[in-house]
């Protein structure tokens, strides 16, 4: 694809960057977020960058800037979409507010959609950045704590069947076949490959604290029906702790008993989880809320509609609609202007160019905070985000955007 220079910024180009300039890159990446991490980590970071479409931001010959999207996919209502997982975005010190991050997700965006890429998502290392580029929280997640000093006190009957520790090595093939049952059961989801499973869910040493142990994993039921990958720490100031990276379960009592298991783990006082689902059955099985507290709540995967009209017609509905939107979005215009929406059984779904008036107009953002089902159009309009000029049309977008479980992504990248 051509380098594209900015109009702002003549002096910058934007272009793909070489699999030659990787370690470069990752220099640059390093000084833009303040790590100097060991040799193992550093080589896991250029073998992810060599899986990437990656571009770079250049003053002259010099790289200032970087941004690299992982070829993932993303379950949405009825399906999955390629959904390009952005990351290592970056821009030299010295270059700041000269338009690099504009140019360069401007050219990643023009390389998705040649690629008939209908999505992208990021997570957000300082989240006001990127809103100005039409992405929106398209999950949220919570942080649970539990109190373990006593036994976790349920309202449900725990899965009695017996729980298995497994080898690192084994648990993706163990594990896949329901964690792929989940993607399709719940908006959110990015696939994971062996590789990913081993390198960023099952390395022995974290990466963020060493002080934890390495991965363990415990599995319920044979296939599994019920899986938990965490760690633990113990210092000799401090009461044990369990930290639950990951818990996976097909059915309410499956999910009580992992949690029990957690819980009783020896010479621990406390189990954190971060990053769980708002809707975790959790929350309304426990039986004490004061021993189950949510400790944070926070913004997870930020989702941007490429192609909007793609977007809405590879994505199920829960209930008919018809709906003149009128879409805003200043860094790709072929999305905006009015678009009627319309759904039916018989019909299946149409999203195609209007001379109608709008019934609700909205900002791209806003759309893609909607599209998984996370964010009501209603709430939208009570916020002030959204302009409702046909009474209703907002809640009946709403039911047809429904979806039975709330998105969530706890894949970090």
């Amino acid at each position: 694809m051509a380098t594209r220079p900015t109009p702002c910024t003549p002096a910058l180009k934007f272009q793909e960057l070489p699999e030659s300039e990787l370690d470069r890159a990752l220099d640059l990446a390093y000084l833009a977020f303040h790590e100097k991490p060991e040799a193992e980590l550093r080589a896991h970071h250029k073998e992810l960058l060599r899986g990437c479409t990656r571009v770079g931001a250049y003053d002259g010959d010099e790289l200032v800037g970087m941004v690299s999207a992982l070829p993932f996919t993303l379950s949405v209502p009825g399906g999955e979409l390629p959904c390009p997982g952005v990351t290592f975005a970056c821009v030299a010190p010295t270059h700041r507010r000269r338009g690099a991050l504009s140019g360069l997700l401007a050219e990643l965006f023009a390389r998705c959609t040649a690629q008939d890429w209908p999505i992208a998502a990021l997570w957000a290392s300082e989240s006001v950045i990127y809103g100005r580029f039409g992405f929106g929280e398209g999950t949220r997640g919570l942080t649970v704590e539990i109190d373990s000093t006593r036994p976790l006190a349920l309202r449900i009957a725990p899965d009695d069947r017996p729980l298995r520790l497994l080898d690192p090595a084994d648990a993706p093939a163990r594990l896949a076949g329901l964690y792929d049952s989940t993607r399709a059961d719940r908006p959110g989801r990015i696939n994971r490959t062996r590789a990913w499973w081993a390198e960023e869910w099952l390395v022995e040493k974290d990466e963020e604290d060493e002080s934890f142990s390495p991965p363990r994993v415990v599995a319920l039921g044979e296939p599994a029906a019920g899986y938990v990958v965490y760690r633990t720490k113990r210092d000799d100031d401090a009461p044990g702790l369990v930290r639950v990276d990951d818990l996976e379960a097909e059915s309410p009592a499956v999910a009580a008993a992992l949690w029990q298991y957690v819980t009783s783990i020896d010479l621990t006082a406390k189990v954190r989880a971060w990053g769980r689902p708002v809707d975790d059955p959790l929350l309304l099985f426990a039986a004490d809320r004061d021993q189950v507290r949510v400790t944070a709540g926070f913004p997870a995967l930020w989702l941007r509609l490429l192609d909007v009209r793609t977007a809405l017609l590879r994505r199920s509905y829960a209930a008919p609609v018809d709906v003149v939107l009128d879409v805003h979005d200043a860094h790709l215009p072929a999305n905006s202007g009015p678009h009627r929406l319309s759904y039916s059984s018989e019909g299946g779904a149409a999203y195609e160019p209007t001379h109608a008036p709008a019934d609700l107009s909205l900002a791209v953002r806003d759309l893609a905070a909607c599209y998984l089902g996370g964010t009501s159009p209603v709430s939208l309009v009570q916020a002030g985000l959204a302009t409702e000029a046909t009474p209703g049309a907002a809640a009946r977008l709403a039911a047809a955007l429904r979806t039975d479980r709330a998105p969530h992504t706890v894949d970090g990248f």
